[in-house]
């Protein structure tokens, strides 16, 4: 309640002995309200008495006009303090993603496929392949690549950091989110890579995936973040960008281009996600297990 212009005409009058005094009320609120405003008084030496259970703030009549004008400075200083809250939902969570299961899937494929050799078939039928895909129209290729590796090492640099990766992803947008995500996003960089390189291009192993789900980190990021374009902008892609170098160019046989596209689909995805309903759906345990059963699918019906 902001103080009246004037000395409320009622008055509280006293005498004491011969003189008489006249106690004026400045100020009607709530407690917490009469209290503050007694605190103002206190800190310009204005003697002031509250009375009605803590509800009326009262000055002496000769100070009456000097009380208003620091109670309405006070007031108009103070206008929009404090701030209201501000009241965020908290960010959903799925504590239960199968991480060990998909990448425990990817070694035991690895173990009925073997490495890549020339008369393997299994990389004859599902590695990227750029004339089958471009010239043939085998797209499914863009999906088999993502679970077959090369050799051992590729296998096991992949199903550490990718599991990492792929947990944290699953924890925060939904074990079904993430998954189709990823497969989905691993699939547009492996074509981005393929559609921008000049002459046959061959490849495998679930590299792409994992930068996508770095990509839509840092996409997430981007519409989280609000308080100013270096936080928004510079400082999740910078971040994203520092994980493509660090592990993403390591290697003769490194695909830079398919770690590049995928982080980059990455973004867009991570994009699309935090505008969509789906962020808020993490925890829908229906949901993720029918966007969960669509990637298998999706896999198995490539194969």
């Amino acid at each position: 309640m902001i103080p009246p212009d004037a000395c409320d005409s009622q008055s509280v009058s006293e005498s004491r002995g011969k003189r008489q005094q006249e106690w004026i009320i400045v100020a009607t609120g709530g407690r917490e309200y009469i209290l503050n405003n007694s605190l103002v008084l206190s800190a310009t030496d204005i003697a002031h008495r509250i009375e009605r259970g803590g509800h009326t703030l009262l000055v002496q009549d000769r100070d009456c006009g000097q009380a208003l004008r620091e109670l309405r400075a006070f007031a108009e200083e103070n206008h929009n303090w404090p701030p209201p809250p501000n009241y965020q939902c908290p960010q959903p969570r799925s504590d239960n993603p199968p991480t060990l299961l998909m990448i425990g899937s990817l070694i035991i494929f690895f173990m009925v496929t073997g490495p890549w050799f020339p008369q393997n078939p299994w990389f004859a039928a599902g590695a990227i392949d750029s004339r089958a895909i471009l010239d043939q129209g085998q797209w499914w290729r863009l999906v088999t690549a993502l679970t077959l590796h090369a050799n051992l090492v590729h296998l096991v640099g992949n199903c550490v950091i990718g599991g990492f990766m792929v947990h944290l992803l699953c924890t925060s947008s939904g074990f079904g989110t993430g998954w189709l995500a990823l497969i989905l996003s691993g699939m547009a960089g492996n074509w981005c890579n393929i559609v921008l390189r000049k002459g046959p291009h061959y490849s495998v192993g679930f590299s792409t995936a994992i930068f996508a789900a770095i990509g839509i980190f840092c996409g997430q990021q981007l519409i989280r973040q609000k308080p100013s374009l270096i936080r928004q902008i510079i400082l999740p892609l910078g971040a994203g960008a520092g994980l493509l170098a660090m592990l993403g160019t390591e290697g003769r046989q490194t695909d830079l281009g398919a770690h590049f596209f995928g982080f980059g689909c990455g973004i867009v995805s991570g994009v699309l996600i935090q505008l969509s309903t789906l962020v808020r759906q993490a925890d829908n345990r229906i949901l993720q297990l029918i966007l969960f059963t669509i990637t298998l699918i999706l896999i198995i019906t490539c194969w």
